[in-house]
């Protein structure tokens, strides 16, 4: 991996490995998510202006107790949008955050001050003291949200059928 690479956040394939079909990158990212993890890949839906999208499933009844629970209450939340481009054998991907407010236990989205698009890392952690066994106190963490348990994933499986990921700070998707 090059300067460049590393500045950009484009992650380039092992050597050796046998590029794999537009068809079946795009089967690999549909894949990935679901079942009991809490985001999902769908395809884009109209003026989104990529191919796929990967976010966490608040809005999915079954899911809004996990997020909106105490010790996972987000207030913010992270969507990849990813668009194939076969010719070059890349994946571009914007990593999107955006405000969540929780009205009557349903997630509102907004942009805002808290808004931001590229290709950084969100890490956001709440601790609180607890006790140990003895009685002595202890620092305990509360809640934990990391970006990367979503783009990870998503990268791998590109990765993994040998094409590039590359993150879009500026420009077209």
């Amino acid at each position: 991996m090059g300067f460049l690479d590393k500045l950009t956040g484009t992650k380039r394939p092992a050597a050796g490995v046998a590029p794999r079909s537009a068809q079946e990158v795009r089967d690999a990212l549909l894949a990935q998510g679901g079942g009991d993890v809490p985001w999902a890949v769908r395809g884009a839906e109209p003026g989104e202006k990529a191919e796929f999208v990967a976010e966490w499933r608040m809005r999915e009844p079954a899911w809004r107790g996990f997020f909106l629970s105490r010790s996972r209450h987000l207030d913010r939340t992270v969507r990849i949008r990813m668009r194939l481009v076969p010719e070059e054998r890349v994946v571009r991907a914007v990593q999107e955050q955006w405000e969540v407010t929780w009205v009557d236990g349903t997630p509102r989205f907004a942009r805002s001050r808290e808004y931001g698009r590229g290709q950084g890392r969100t890490v956001s952690k709440q601790w609180t003291f607890g006790r140990d066994g003895n009685g002595g106190r202890r620092l305990e963490e509360t809640f934990s949200f990391d970006s990367a348990e979503l783009t990870g994933p998503l990268r791998d499986a590109v990765l993994k059928a040998g094409w590039t990921w590359r993150a879009v700070t500026f420009g077209k998707l």
